[in-house]
């Protein structure tokens, strides 16, 4: 084979997005539009009528049209830039990057929900139950269907029927939608305790559930931003994948021709890993080159052979 064939072979490029990210750009796209309108409405009418529960689910998704809002930029910059050369493998994480400015803020939005809940329990005001609950109730019709439109493209699962690829979805989630997808999550929560606080004030005359809401509402979101940022940042610092490492160990070392010395797995964006192998023994670097290809998740992987 000449050599200018040769180069054309090996050389390639390396654009991590994820199959389904001009998609997720339109659908995040679509949710804030939605998010924003709904979010004055609920401020605008948690003022006038006074509810501690109405007027944290509008702020909460104030700070989610903005969270959402650093989503669609982060699809924007990382299919402007994906072939830029001065990222070195692409720009898969941005989404990754986004999802973990996006978990930080619904760790905010959880204390200050929290710290104002606990203040309307210690001085409590009176509550306008009837509108409060209707604009709840179109609050909470808009977060659903934002959930609908994101959750289409959250759920991708994406393997085959290798048994090699059978422990789990996670290597394709798109970490980007999903902390999109938890924002609306938390907005659907919070409008359905508010809903709840609202007609048991209303009708039982239980005031005081109102501020508990918020406290509970605080709670499952912060829960949720943890699980976000302890996820986005094992990606952005690199954090090996146990499955994905013990696959490649087991296509390598399998036929007993080679032992692996060094190894290094990560990720590079949704869906594709990285993989850096290198191993004594003598099998060919061509043959395990091959082998590996057979681990669907690898996207980049640089072989290194010490010949027994």
């Amino acid at each position: 084979m000449p050599l200018d064939d040769d180069i054309k072979t090996l050389t390639h490029e390396h654009v991590f997005l994820g199959a389904g990210h001009d998609d997720n750009t339109r659908r995040t796209l679509l949710v804030v539009a939605l998010t924003a309108v709904m979010m004055v409405g609920e401020i605008v009418a948690g003022v006038v009528y006074n509810s501690m529960a109405l007027l944290a689910d509008g702020f909460h998704m104030a700070t989610h049209a903005g969270a959402l809002a650093v989503a669609a930029f982060a699809y924007a910059f990382a299919r402007k830039h994906a072939r830029s050369g001065r990222y070195t493998f692409g720009t898969g994480k941005v989404g990754d990057l986004a999802g973990f400015a996006s978990a930080l803020v619904l760790a905010v939005v959880a204390i200050g929900i929290a710290w104002e809940s606990v203040g309307r329990l210690l001085d409590p005001r009176p509550v306008a139950f009837g509108q409060a609950t209707l604009v709840a109730v179109i609050g909470l019709v808009v977060n659903l269907v934002s959930a609908l439109l994101l959750g289409g493209g959250h759920h991708h699962h994406g393997h085959g029927h290798d048994h090699h690829h059978d422990h789990g979805h996670h290597h394709h989630q798109d970490n980007n939608l999903r902390a999109a997808f938890v924002h609306v999550l938390a907005d659907a929560l919070t409008s359905v305790l508010a809903i709840a606080a609202l007609l048991a004030g209303r009708f039982l005359g239980w005031t005081w559930l109102d501020p508990v809401m918020g406290v509970v509402g605080a709670v499952v979101i912060a829960t949720w931003a943890w699980s976000l940022i302890r996820d986005t940042a094992g990606v952005l610092l690199d954090a090996t994948d146990r499955h994905l490492e013990a696959e490649v160990r087991e296509e390598v070392e399998g036929p007993g021709d080679a032992t692996i010395t060094d190894l290094h797995v990560w990720r590079l964006g949704p869906g594709a890993y990285g993989a850096i192998v290198s191993y004594l023994g003598a099998a060919p670097a061509q043959a395990v080159r091959e082998r590996l290809a057979r681990v669907h998740e690898l996207s980049h992987v640089t072989v290194e052979a010490y010949p027994a």
